[in-house]
C-alpha cells in the first residue's frame, strides 16, 4: 500500500528541512513567481515603453548623499556622447537631481514624476534603468518581470496538459488492455518517434507569424502537450497494469462497479505522487522549449516579451561584450530550471515509498 498523505507530508517536510538546496530552491521559484504575479506593480515602465535616446543604457548609478548633505536616494539623468569607435558613452547630467520615490503612479517605485517629465540639456525627459536598458531604450527590468510571466507559466499550464492527456491514454490502456492497449501504445510510439524540438519547429513554423500574442501562446502551449504526453502516457499505463491484479480492484469489479469508476476512484489516483514528480521535472524542459522557439524566432514575438526573446540580443559576442546586462535573462532561465530540478528531486526522495518509514 502506499504512503499516507500525512507520512508523505512528513517525509517532505523532513526532506527539505535537511536540505538546504532545496529550501533554497523554493525560496527563488517562489521569488520568481511572485515577481511575475505582481510585474504590473514592481515594474518601473511598462514592458514596451521605450526611449530611444536610451538605447543600451547602462544601469542607473543610485546616489545616495544630497549636495546639501541630506541623505536619499535619487539618480541623475544621463545623456550619450560617441567615443573614437563611434560607440555610445553615456554620461551623468552633474546639474540635474530626480528623486527616487516609492508608489509612483500606481507602481512600488520610480522617479518622481514632474522632476523625470522636464527635459534636460538633451531634450529628454529622465529615466531610470536599474537592471539597463535595451536596444530601444527599454527597461530590462520591466521586461524581464513581464517575461516571467510567459516562460514561467507555459511550463505550468503545459505540463497541467500534457499530464492530463498521459493520465486519460495510459490508464485506459493499462487497466483494459487487450486491442485497445495495443492501439494507444502504437500511437505513443508514433509520437515518440520524431525528435521532438524539430516537430515542435515544424509545427509552430507551420501557423502564421503575425497571429495574436494571446494565440501564439496558446498554440506553444498546446504543440509542447502534443509532444510531450507520450513518454509519460507509457509510464502510467505500466502503473495502472500492475494495479489491475490488486485486491481492492478484484472486489471492486466483484461489487459490480463500473470499469471507468474503478479506474477513475482506485486505480489512476495511485499514480498522482508519480505524477507529482514527474510534473516538478518536465517543467523545465517547457521552459527551455519556449525560450528556445522565441529565442528563433518561432514563439513570443516582439513587442511582446519572454525570456526567451529577450535573449536574441544576446546573441553576439560583441554585444554581449558591449552590453553584458543582456545576459541577464539567460540567468533567469539558469535559476528557474535549476532550482526546478532541485525540488523535483527533493520531492521525488520524499514521495518515494522505499524511503518511507
Amino acid at each position: 500500500m502506499s504512503a499516507s498523505p500525512l507520512s508523505a507530508w512528513a517525509r517532505l517536510k523532513a526532506v527539505f528541512d535537511a536540505s538546504r538546496l532545496s529550501r533554497a530552491a523554493i525560496l527563488v521559484l517562489g521569488i520568481l513567481y511572485l515577481s511575475a504575479i505582481f510585474a504590473m506593480w514592481l515594474a518601473p515602465y511598462g514592458p514596451d515603453d521605450e526611449s530611444r535616446t536610451h538605447s543600451w543604457a547602462p544601469p542607473s548609478r543610485i546616489h545616495w548623499v544630497l549636495p546639501d548633505g541630506g541623505f536619499r536616494p535619487y539618480v541623475r539623468p544621463v545623456s550619450f556622447t560617441f567615443d573614437e569607435d563611434a560607440r555610445r558613452v553615456y554620461v551623468e547630467d552633474s546639474t540635474r537631481i530626480v528623486p527616487m520615490r516609492l508608489f509612483v503612479n500606481g507602481r512600488l517605485f520610480g522617479l518622481d514624476s514632474l522632476e523625470a517629465a522636464s527635459p534636460g540639456a538633451d531634450g529628454t525627459p529622465a529615466r531610470f534603468y536599474l537592471l539597463g536598458a535595451d536596444a530601444r531604450g527599454r527597461d530590462l527590468l520591466s521586461r524581464l518581470l513581464y517575461g516571467g510571466r510567459v516562460s514561467l507559466s507555459i511550463g505550468i499550464v503545459g505540463v497541467a496538459i500534457s499530464t492530463f492527456i498521459a493520465l486519460i491514454i495510459g490508464g485506459i490502456a493499462g487497466f483494459f488492455g487487450g486491442w485497445i492497449d495495443r492501439s494507444l501504445m502504437r500511437l505513443c510510439e508514433i509520437v515518440m518517434l520524431v525528435p521532438s524540438f524539430y516537430l515542435l519547429m515544424l509545427l509552430r513554423a507551420s501557423l502564421p507569424l503575425d497571429w495574436d500574442s494571446r494565440i501564439v501562446y496558446l498554440s506553444i502551449v498546446l504543440i509542447l502537450s502534443f509532444i510531450g504526453w507520450a513518454g509519460l502516457a507509457r509510464v502510467i499505463r505500466g502503473l495502472v497494469q500492475s494495479l489491475r491484479t490488486a485486491d481492492y480492484i478484484t472486489a471492486s469489479r466483484a461489487l459490480g462497479v463500473r470499469p471507468l469508476t474503478i479506474l477513475r476512484r482506485h486505480a489512476l489516483p495511485q499514480t498522482f505522487g508519480f505524477l507529482a514528480i514527474q510534473a516538478s521535472l518536465a517543467i523545465p524542459g517547457y521552459i527551455v522549449a519556449e525560450s528556445g522557439l522565441s529565442l528563433l524566432g518561432l514563439g513570443i514575438q516582439d513587442p511582446q516579451t519572454s525570456w526567451g526573446n529577450l535573449l536574441q540580443e544576446a546573441m553576439s559576442i560583441a554585444e554581449i561584450r558591449l552590453h553584458p546586462w543582456s545576459l541577464l535573462p539567460g540567468l533567469l532561465l539558469f535559476a528557474a530550471v535549476l532550482s526546478y530540478n532541485l525540488a523535483g528531486d527533493a520531492l521525488r526522495d520524499a514521495l518515494d515509498p522505499r524511503n518511507s518509514a
